[in-house]
């Protein structure tokens, strides 16, 4: 009876202790937790166009005959849209008057100059902006689900999370996942995002067509985020403790 009633009471007590979350545990940019992994520096890469991307080109000449003539732009004045162009299996694009033109495996800026150069054989004074349709990123999992757009040069992860919603409580902070593809083939990246020398690794930014897993944390089942879910824990707990005691008797 003694024994029983003394393993009750440790189970509750393990429960109610193990039933709360270690704020401490959840902090980002932590930098004072030896537990945590330490990651290194990694130069950011520019992106390189792969198999499939979307190429949007911009043509700007003194000649406003062949301008209007190639222009990309379509639709009204107010509300104009940009036609993009898939880049074929075999690494190159097709643009008006000018195909098979090769820019797989090169940077935005590398495949602008090969562009530019094969306009200028038409038109001396050609200059060339190139920019991808699809740069896109994708989430899902605990940190919501969605495709956004990536707005800007060196995107981090921190702003990619934010755009879907915060991390919640439950969140596996030590276990997100970055599906990736590059020109090895696809890769998962894994990390923990709450040591501060996640900033400026190779985990860092965020790249066209990521797509980034956010799992909950298995242990959030039975974790308790306030004291008020906290006693009512330990209410049930009680109560449990106390039928078990008269139901022996």
């Amino acid at each position: 009876m003694r024994d029983t009633t003394k393993l009750i009471v440790l189970i509750i007590i393990t429960l109610c202790i193990s039933s709360c979350y270690n704020y401490k545990n959840l902090r980002l940019l932590q930098d004072d937790n030896k537990s945590l992994p330490i990651y290194e520096n990694s130069n950011y890469t520019d992106y390189r166009i792969r198999l499939n991307d979307e190429i949007i080109y911009r043509l700007i000449t003194s000649d406003e005959t062949i301008s209007k003539l190639i222009s990309p732009q379509s639709g009204s004045s107010s509300g104009q849209s940009m036609i993009s162009y898939r880049v074929h299996p075999d690494g190159t694009i097709d643009l008006p008057f000018i195909s098979h033109i090769p820019v797989i495996g090169l940077t935005l800026l590398e495949a602008t100059k090969v562009v530019e150069d094969r306009f200028k054989e038409l038109i001396p004074d050609a200059t060339i902006k190139l920019s991808l349709s699809n740069k896109i990123f994708t989430i899902f999992g605990d940190a919501g689900s969605g495709i956004f757009p990536i707005y800007k040069e060196k995107l981090t992860i921190f702003q990619a999370l934010a755009m879907s919603g915060d991390l919640s409580e439950g969140t596996d902070l030590r276990h997100i996942r970055i599906i990736r593809e590059t020109d090895k083939g696809t890769r998962i990246l894994e990390f923990d995002i709450r040591p501060k020398s996640l900033i400026d690794s190779k985990y860092y930014y965020v790249y066209p067509n990521d797509i980034i897993y956010v799992q909950r944390e298995f242990s959030s089942f039975y974790k308790v985020n306030s004291y008020s879910a906290l006693l009512g824990v330990i209410s049930f707990s009680l109560s449990l403790l106390f039928a078990v005691l008269n139901y022996t008797k």
